[in-house]
């Protein structure tokens, strides 16, 4: 009969329910949860470098467009105002 369900000796006593076995599986999740979200971080800061290096390349692209068409106009009025 005792080997159906624990006594209450073995659910109070040490080892038992209530000798903090729980705290330790909180612990072991928080840790858990805290790796998780370690690499997460870790793998957005690498997405960010990526991204801004695009961005970067995109703003020069964007820089240089802008001043070939703004020269292009110019010219384009110089010819027409010199005729």
């Amino acid at each position: 009969m005792g080997s159906e369900a624990p006594s209450w000796a073995e659910q109070w006593g040490a080892g038992g329910i209530g000798d903090g076995n729980e705290q330790n599986h909180e612990n072991k999740v928080s840790n858990e949860k805290n790796n998780k979200m370690a690499n997460v971080k870790a793998a957005a800061s690498v997405g960010l470098g990526k991204a801004k290096v695009a961005a970067t390349a995109g703003a020069q692209k964007v820089k240089s467009g802008t001043s070939l068409g703004i020269k292009w106009v110019k010219n384009q009025y110089q010819k027409k105002s010199s005729k």
